[in-house]
């Protein structure tokens, strides 16, 4: 027996039982990371450029405005609903902060909180209309996606774009670098630390409840992986100009966010709604609380979102915001593996996603291909991570696991 009740040694336990996951269709992440490389592998073969610490400091920053919106989207997609209006929300918030602080001279902290608060009210009329009324969410945020549009353009007047200051707050967001090379370091050995703890810890607590805990192995093996990869990324960082700020608050919005999902009661009641409305109100959960709640966090990350894509071009314009945003950010979060059909997913689905996302656009400008191929080539990824999906579903309804 080792320390977390297998039957066997952590060598010959950890392998079997990861195989036997996957059979069973639970695949977690395994698709998205193999997507991930291989399109890292075509793409550096290409052009020798593209795994260089310049461009993959950049890749850094840009998956950050996009991922934001898609954490907001994860809300919604697992309680089985969709969100399409969250392009024009982060094109709404945005402009309502460059407004405030560049044409009223608004100090930037109220004006950022300001747009927060907006997408936030934002997602609780989404919410209310959705959950009380019983309006399909498709119809309520696709008039959003039309209407919000129609109140920027409103909002922004005659200025077709809005220059922020360059040495504001927002603008720094996506400009600022931490050059001591302990920075991106010490970040690496905390996130390898943190996660090999409360991996232990959760191991610990599942096996004195009796159900079934990875192993020592398996943590070793994953804590081992995240090492490589975090130290990895940490060395080609400080190889450009150190650690971005706007991937630390991305890191640190998605931990935090991730504990809310997998370690609080609101998390659980998230889950329980994905699985099933009915099961869900029986089980004595405030559903119409719920699913409100869900669009205004949709909201919130929108707007956030819309302020870190404003500081990486350092304007707000009206042309700005695209139908490619809101496909980027959906897409994003199903291709991480957050489930269509609600109920399974993680926040680290938005961080996986983007990733591959921002890749493919990094890939197709540094060859200089038409955008047309990035498209083409998205919508592709997009497809087979609905498939794996589907067929993963099947495979755990077989197994008797869904």
């Amino acid at each position: 027996m080792n320390g977390f009740g297998d039957p066997g040694g952590p060598a010959e336990r950890f392998p079997h039982a990861f195989v036997r996951r996957l059979r069973a269709g639970e695949l977690g992440s395994v698709p998205v990371v193999a997507g991930l490389l291989l399109i890292w592998i075509v793409f550096q073969l290409l052009n020798s450029h593209f795994l260089s610490p310049r461009n993959l400091s950049n890749l850094s920053v840009d998956i950050v405005g996009t991922g934001m919106i898609a954490v907001g989207v994860i809300f919604v997609l697992l309680i089985g609903e969709i969100d399409l209006s969250v392009g024009s929300v982060s094109g709404l918030a945005s402009a309502l902060f460059a407004v405030l602080n560049v044409n009223h001279g608004m100090p930037e902290p109220p004006a950022v909180i300001l747009a927060a608060l907006c997408g936030t009210a934002v997602g609780l009329v989404h919410g209310f209309f959705t959950a009380a009324v019983g309006v399909p969410a498709f119809v309520v945020t696709l008039a959003g996606l039309l209407g919000w549009y129609g109140l920027m353009l409103a909002l922004m007047g005659s200025y077709g774009s809005i220059n922020l200051d360059d040495q504001g707050l927002v603008v720094q967001l996506t400009n600022y670098y931490f050059g001591d090379v302990a920075a991106a370091y010490g970040l690496a050995a905390l996130g390898t630390a943190g996660y090999f703890l409360a991996a232990r810890r959760d191991a610990k607590r599942r096996h004195a409840a009796g159900v079934p805990a990875r192993s020592r192995g398996e943590i070793a093996v994953r804590t081992g992986a995240l090492a490589v990869v975090a130290f990895a990324a940490a060395y080609v960082l400080n190889q450009f100009q150190g650690l971005p700020l706007a991937l630390l608050i991305f890191l640190a919005v998605l931990v935090v966010l991730d504990y809310v999902l997998r370690r609080t009661a609101y998390g659980r009641m998230i889950f329980a709604l994905g699985g099933g409305v009915e099961a869900a109100r029986r089980a004595g959960i405030n559903v119409t609380w719920v699913r409100i709640s869900a669009f205004m966090m949709s909201g919130l990350m929108a707007a956030i979102g819309g302020l870190f894509l404003a500081s990486r071009i350092s304007s707000v314009s009206q042309t700005a915001i695209s139908t490619n945003l809101l496909m980027n950010a959906i897409a994003a979060a199903v291709i991480g593996g957050t489930s269509l059909f609600g109920g399974r997913g993680s926040i680290w689905s938005a961080l996986l996603g983007v990733l591959v996302i921002q890749s493919i656009a990094s890939g197709v400008t540094l060859l200089d291909i038409q955008a047309a191929v990035q498209y083409m080539i998205t919508g592709g990824v997009l497809l087979l991570a609905v498939v794996i999906d589907s067929l993963s579903r099947r495979a755990q309804k077989t197994h008797g696991r869904a």
